[in-house]
């Protein structure tokens, strides 16, 4: 990982991307610098695309602006890139929700989940569902550092449980995951950037921009070719096979907010 101070912004940008925890949010929350470099970033005419592990239930807010000021995005991706919500450009129309399964493959998958979540509960009772988990609807999360705090032995059996069953995993900075389907967020990337834009992502990565911060966000570190990892990512330095090629200075919302102001003194 090089300093993000060596990074040359490229003068003809499509968009970026961008995880949220720990990545937009600090302790939990956006904060204003990290909220004011999306406006500018939309402001300039950039394409831009939250996509996160968090449940689409739980995006529903940011894009309407339910949950107070809406975020100044294009769509957001979550459950690790299975589910969607795009926001049209006639803002009196409301979000399509966009999900890369169909409706009996998501049903089928949800009663699996909830037989692996008692199982999971049954030989792993500290073990809980992240609170979040009402919102879910194509992915099992499991709390490990939001709320409670598990060693690093303990995700592993979740780890294990999971895939025993047959799930595709993942773990984020407060997250355990798994789901049905092979979903991650580079995949997502793909799909979101066909139905919105009808353009192919991977012909066109020296156009696009990734932030990010922990193992969930690995398979873009490893395919794009402007990865920027805010600071805080050094504690998942050691578990990671796939590294951003920058690193900023700033951590969480700050380093995001560094990362926008590169971008836009470079257009």
């Amino acid at each position: 990982m090089r300093p993000f101070n060596t990074w040359v912004s490229p003068q003809r940008l499509h968009g970026i991307f961008t995880d949220i925890d720990d990545t937009l949010t600090t302790e939990g929350a956006i904060t204003p610098d990290a909220l004011q470099a999306l406006a500018d970033l939309k402001a300039a005419g950039l394409t831009v695309i939250p996509i996160t592990g968090r449940p689409i239930g739980w995006c529903e807010p940011f894009m309407t602006g339910s949950a107070g000021m809406g975020w100044p995005v294009d769509a957001m991706v979550a459950e690790n890139g299975a589910v969607a919500f795009a926001r049209d450009t006639d803002p009196q129309k409301p979000l399509a929700k966009l999900y890369q399964q169909d409706y009996a493959t998501r049903s089928a998958n949800r009663a699996r989940m909830r037989e692996i979540a008692a199982t999971v509960a049954t030989k792993l009772p500290s073990v809980a569902l992240s609170r979040d988990s009402a919102g879910r609807e194509t992915d099992l999360a499991f709390d490990y550092a939001e709320f409670d705090r598990h060693s690093p032995e303990t995700v592993q059996q979740v780890l294990t449980l999971l895939q025993q069953a047959g799930m595709l995993t993942t773990v984020s900075s407060i997250h355990i995951h798994g789901c049905f389907g092979d979903f991650n967020k580079w995949q997502g990337a793909n799909w979101i950037v066909r139905e919105l834009l009808n353009r192919d992502l991977a012909q066109e990565l020296d156009r696009w921009v990734f932030v990010g911060d922990s193992g969930n966000d690995q398979a873009m570190f490893q395919h794009f070719t402007h990865s920027v990892g805010v600071a805080n990512i050094a504690r998942f330095v050691p578990q990671l096979t796939h590294l951003p090629r920058f690193v900023t200075q700033g951590e969480r919302g700050a380093g995001f907010a560094e990362v926008a102001r590169a971008i836009l003194a470079g257009r």
